[in-house]
C-alpha cells in the first residue's frame, strides 16, 4: 500500500570524508500504516541493481541524525523494545559501503519484513527507485 514511499530517493548521499567515502545514507519510511517497535523490523534487506548487501552493512537511525540516540545494527535493533519507529516519519538507513554508493544511475531498492502482532505472517514491503549520484 505505502510501498512507493518507502525510499526518499532525493535524500541519498555518501558517508564518510568526502574524498573516501565509507558507505552511503537515504531516509526511509515505514510500509506499515501504524508505526512498530524496532524490534518488529526484522529485515531491511537493501540492494544496489539487484545485488543485495550484507546484513552486517546495515544501520538504523530512527532519530535522522538528530544524536538523540545512536545508530542500531539490524542485530541490535532485534532487542531495542524502547525504541519505535513512527508510522511516516523519515528514519536513515546507513550502509558501510567502501567508495561510497557507485557513480551514474542505478536501482536502490529496500525490502522492509515486518513481524505485526495480529498477522500470521509477515508484513514485507519493498521500494525501488532508479538514483543518481556523482
Amino acid at each position: 500500500m505505502f510501498d512507493k514511499y518507502l525510499i526518499d530517493a532525493a535524500s541519498l548521499r555518501n558517508t564518510g570524508p568526502a574524498d573516501a567515502p565509507t558507505g552511503f545514507a537515504f531516509e526511509a519510511k515505514l510500509g506499515y500504516y501504524r508505526g512498530l517497535g524496532l524490534s518488529m523490523i526484522e529485515k531491511l534487506d537493501i540492494a544496489i541493481d539487484g545485488e543485495a548487501l550484507a546484513r552486517e552493512a546495515v544501520r538504523f537511525d530512527e532519530t535522522c541524525g538528530a544524536g538523540e540516540l545512536p545508530p542500531l545494527t539490524l542485530d541490535e535493533m532485534e532487542t531495542a523494545y524502547d525504541r519505535r519507529w513512527p508510522f511516516g516519519a523519515p528514519a536513515t538507513i546507513l550502509v558501510d559501503y567502501p567508495g561510497g554508493f557507485p557513480k551514474g544511475e542505478h536501482a536502490l531498492s529496500l525490502r522492509e519484513q515486518l513481524r505485526v502482532s495480529y498477522l500470521p505472517f509477515p508484513s514485507i514491503n519493498s521500494d525501488e527507485k532508479t538514483v543518481r549520484l556523482d
